[in-house]
């Protein structure tokens, strides 16, 4: 009989080079979405993300097998990586452009989904929406980023922004309002109804039944 998988928290404090390859194995896809999202990059995502990890592993070093046991691993990432994110834009003179474009490979396209054309257009629109997410101020980008990519609760958002839940929400909201209001994204809107993202639609329902009440997006 096969042995049964531990749970990534239990093989953290039991095995930590087995567990961190987990860790990075089930996290890094959702690490890079939130610095994609957050630089505009995907080459400075992919430096960024790198840097979460080495960071990751040199504190689990440090840790005990029972602090490891009690990781929320998904918000303890995205902790560090909003920091790795926030220390390099403290470096740079000017905020980072879309230096590289949006990254639009690897496009799966299963039977019966939609033709290329539709795939071509939901991609521009992916386009525009990950341009004007880095438009927004990075008080509101962050909150957005981590609340609709990430997946975050407002309680977990709340610990790594180190500020009360009422104001992540406001944050969230405002950061939500911003982008309704950019001129072409509300053309999207109003031509098809609905923006829909592939890569930034979030796999929970309860996240993305929020979003489509408060901006329209599927």
């Amino acid at each position: 009989m096969d042995d049964v998988a531990l749970p990534l928290t239990e093989l953290l404090a039991t095995d930590l080079d087995d567990g961190f390859t987990e860790l990075v194995r089930t996290q890094a896809g959702a690490v890079r979405s939130v610095l994609l999202r957050l630089s505009g990059s995907p080459r400075e995502a992919d430096d960024l993300g790198q840097e979460t990890f080495l960071r990751a592993y040199a504190a689990l070093r440090e840790y005990s097998a029972e602090r490891r046991g009690q990781l929320q691993p998904r918000a303890w990432l995205l902790a560090i990586a909003a920091n790795v994110w926030r220390n390099h834009i403290r470096t740079l003179s000017r905020r980072p452009c879309v230096a590289d474009g949006v990254e639009m490979a690897s496009i799966e396209v299963p039977d019966g989904s939609p033709g290329p054309e539709q795939l071509a257009l939901d991609g521009a629109r992916r386009s525009r929406l990950v341009a004007a997410l880095a438009g927004l101020p990075d008080h509101h980008r962050l909150p957005v980023v981590l609340r609709h990519i990430g997946e975050l609760s407002y309680q977990e958002m709340a610990a790594i922004l180190d500020c009360p839940v009422g104001t992540v929400k406001a944050q969230v909201s405002r950061g939500l309002s911003a982008l309704r209001a950019e001129p072409v994204l509300a053309a999207d809107r109003a031509s098809h109804g609905t923006t829909r993202c592939p890569s930034t639609e979030p796999a929970g329902g309860r996240v993305r039944n929020e979003r489509k009440e408060v901006t329209g997006w599927n």
